[in-house]
């Protein structure tokens, strides 16, 4: 029987799909279209300085792809690294599969394509194909990843996003299955280290990983032909539980695209997903009711265990710890009435106001499960008192505005972009987004870089 890295393989080489589903196509464009904001964004974050100080130590001289749609270039393998570290740095990047799949596959996608000189549908193919073997991957562990300590978009993106690089490099099923097993023992990133920098390293580091594995494949180095399925192989060790699902190849890839069911959720905050629900709750008791924060006593917000277990910072005192505290969601929604990147700053995180808001909230875990996303609770909830006694509350809350089940809308959507590269003088934000957003239709993904440099 075929085994899963082989099976994995041979969908990579053909994955069956030449002429893409519409919906698919616009959920992948999604996909291009935040992730390309959300990366020059964050391009002057602290710690993309640092990852571009890294990379330009190695003096390499080779010129292969863009950096943050700069004029400066680099090694495809260090471009990714960069560009997926700084569209994860502020953690603002869409969400599905447990993880951050275009924060790890646009940016390893655009660098190798800029490379090869793929066009736009190579690009759509090929993050489809990591996107379906991410999934893949995923459903066969009904432990929650987050739980045990791993970073799926570490751990699953770099397998996923070797998928995609694989397929635009046109590789056979052998080479491919040789890339994934060699991703294998590249892939890493421990949620212990969500809030700080080296989070979105993971991201960076999956997306260069992807790169080196395929290009050392087609070097020749080898790997071992059966390391994801592998009783001491990359799912074995993943799941300490040993409940995950070796046995069987990958049958149905191709055939039910999960993308069509998963989707893309396009956060509406630059903050950890498991705040977005109780951040739209309070906003919405607040702007409904007048609430001003001085008048609350109490926030009582209900969140699922493993959202609990992420939002591990209960008194940040910097803007990146911020992003993974519920307890600063709330407060910047009382305070603020917004949560935004001009929130997501130390200065604003040690202000009076809002420590005292923070000391007023209070968090408890609900043991239910999302079907679509099962590391969340089926719903979250949030209470305010105010003084004088009086109570609200959000109800049930089963969606965060942006999620695949509560889209954003196109107009909302461009917003966002134009927003997130408003501050790059530059570029020329509407015509960027208009090219992403007809990115099928270029002949070559360097069109999508205004200095496109050629190598």
């Amino acid at each position: 029987m075929t085994g899963l890295t082989e099976s994995l393989s041979r969908f990579i080489a053909n994955p069956g799909f030449d002429t893409l589903p519409a919906e698919a196509v616009r959920i992948v464009k999604t996909g291009f279209i935040d992730n390309v904001a959300t990366m020059i964004a964050g391009r002057n974050e602290p710690v993309v300085r640092i990852i571009r100080q890294f990379v330009a130590a190695r003096k390499s001289g080779v010129r292969e792809a863009s950096i943050v749609f700069g004029e400066e270039t680099a090694a495809s393998a260090d471009a990714a690294l960069i560009n997926a570290t700084a569209a994860h740095a502020l953690d603002y990047d869409d969400v599905a599969l447990q993880g951050h799949p275009s924060t790890v596959l646009v940016p390893a996608v655009l660098a190798e394509g800029q490379y090869l000189d793929a066009s736009g549908a190579d690009a759509l193919r090929a993050y489809l194909v990591g996107y379906e073997v991410w999934a893949e991957l995923l459903a066969r562990e009904p432990d929650a990843y987050h739980v045990k300590g791993w970073h799926p978009t570490g751990v699953l993106g770099t397998i996923g996003a070797t998928a995609a690089v694989a397929h635009l490099h046109r590789l056979s099923p052998d080479a491919s299955r040789n890339a994934l097993a060699l991703a294998a023992s590249m892939a890493s990133g421990l949620v212990a280290n969500f809030g700080t920098m080296t989070k979105p390293f993971h991201a960076g580091r999956a997306a260069a990983c992807a790169i080196e594995a395929v290009r050392l494949t087609t070097g020749g180095l080898t790997a071992a032909p059966d390391a994801i399925e592998h009783h001491a192989g990359y799912l074995a060790a993943l799941s300490p539980q040993g409940r995950v699902d070796r046995a069987g190849p990958a049958s149905t890839l191709g055939r039910q695209l999960r993308i069509l069911d998963s989707g893309l959720s396009i956060k509406s905050y630059p903050m950890c997903y498991a705040t977005h629900r109780v951040i739209d709750g309070v906003l919405d008791l607040v702007t409904a009711h007048d609430v001003k924060s001085e008048d609350v006593t109490e926030v009582q917000a209900w969140v699922g265990v493993t959202q609990a277990s992420m939002l591990r910072n209960h008194a940040p005192v910097t803007g990146l710890e911020a992003k993974f505290s519920l307890e600063f969601a709330v407060a910047s929604a009382l305070v603020a009435r917004k949560v935004g990147l001009r929130e997501l700053t130390d200065e604003f995180v040690t202000q009076p106001r809002v420590r005292e808001a923070m000391a007023r909230v209070r968090t408890s875990t609900l043991d239910t499960h999302c079907p679509i996303e099962p590391i969340f609770a089926f719903t979250d909830r949030v209470t305010i008192e105010l003084k004088g006694g009086r109570r609200l509350d959000t109800g049930e809350i089963r969606f965060a505005r942006g999620n695949a089940k509560l889209p954003l809308k196109d107009e909302e959507l461009r917003a966002k972009f134009l927003d997130c590269v408003s501050g790059a003088g530059d570029l020329d934000g509407v015509g960027l987004y208009e090219r992403l957003n007809a990115i099928e239709e270029l002949d070559s993904v360097r069109d999508l870089v205004p200095h496109n440099h050629r190598g």
